[in-house]
């Protein structure tokens, strides 16, 4: 059905276009844990954070193919909102990209058995000075599903309050060089859709925290609600 002849589709057209897609595709759709089988699994190259690996994929009728991923163990990012509804963020250097991002405060999960959200309150704490008393999950997705396993938790960060200087976190590396800076949730949402803003923890965060905002908060979930795509629990 094209946009050009949608006022002349007939009820039946449309009909047979909905015939098509599956049947709980009508209801509450949820993304299923359902892995093929694994032919054989070679590890071609492994790093201090990431790995590479080739499988063979059994995909039933259609065969199997060779998939190359990156194994990551997952991260977490904040959007810390003041009493104001402003964020924090800071400039960070991503050498991939070439470019200076603004960003909302993130890490790795890469410390065994910590919780996701105590590894976000230390995140917030080494990058961005923060202590915040009140954290929610705003939003969880696979950065990406394609290539890699890498998931992302994004929280919100709210009763915020400066670590005391003499408990700061000293900055190496790309971090020596960030910079803190506080953004109208409003201003931070133009931002992202003039194209001006290109993170994705940034992206996902901003839309989140202004829809979460426009349903009175409504769709926060724990600080500790399960993360079954991290590393380890599959």
């Amino acid at each position: 059905m094209s946009i050009s002849d949608n006022t002349t589709d007939s009820a039946a057209d449309v009909a047979t276009d909905n015939a098509s897609v599956p049947a709980e595709a009508n209801s509450a759709l949820t993304d299923r844990f359902a892995p093929c089988p694994v032919v054989e699994h070679r590890e071609i190259w492994k790093g201090r954070i990431f790995s590479v690996y080739d499988d063979d994929v059994d995909l039933g009728d259609a065969g199997i193919v060779d998939r190359e991923c990156i194994s990551h163990p997952g991260a977490v990012a904040i959007v810390a909102l003041d009493d104001q509804n402003r964020i924090a963020l800071i400039d960070q250097y991503r050498h991939p990209v070439r470019s200076v991002l603004w960003e909302i405060p993130a890490g790795l999960l890469d410390v065994d058995g910590e919780a996701a959200h105590i590894g976000a309150a230390r995140e917030l704490a080494e990058e961005a000075d923060l202590h915040a008393a009140r954290w929610d999950v705003l939003v969880d997705l696979l950065t990406s599903p394609g290539c890699t396993n890498e998931t992302l938790r994004v929280f919100l960060a709210r009763d915020l309050s400066p670590v005391p200087e003499d408990q700061r976190y000293t900055r190496t590396e790309e971090e020596a060089g960030m910079h803190l800076t506080w953004m109208d949730l409003d201003d931070a949402v133009a931002a992202v859709l003039a194209g001006d803003l290109h993170s994705p923890s940034t992206v996902n965060g901003v839309l989140a925290t202004y829809t979460a905002r426009a349903l009175n908060w409504s769709t926060l979930r724990p600080a500790d609600s399960p993360m079954p795509y991290r590393r380890g629990n599959y």
